[in-house]
């Protein structure tokens, strides 16, 4: 059994790593590429830069919370559970 939360434990570490290294190119990608990605958006989409702007932040927030809430919190839950029964 305690193979199983380690492995668990160890796969929502690695999304964790994962999920913010998306997070932190989807922002360099944004800032260093805004322009480029604006024009190639308002291709398909009306958008004002101020809605593109809106758009991508609160997507960029969401992301964020979600990792922590998905992948942070029960791998910090699954070392501290480990921890304190010495798994």
């Amino acid at each position: 059994m305690a193979l199983s939360i380690d492995i668990f434990r160890d796969m929502l570490g690695w999304c964790t790593v994962i999920n913010f290294g998306l997070l932190l190119w989807w922002a360099l990608f944004f800032m260093a590429a805004h322009d480029w990605t604006y024009r190639l958006h308002t291709r398909w989409f009306r958008l004002t830069v101020e809605q593109f702007d809106t758009i991508h932040y609160t997507g960029l927030a969401f992301f964020k919370v979600f990792i922590l809430l998905f992948n942070l919190v029960p791998y910090l839950a699954l070392r501290l559970v480990g921890w304190t029964h010495g798994i």
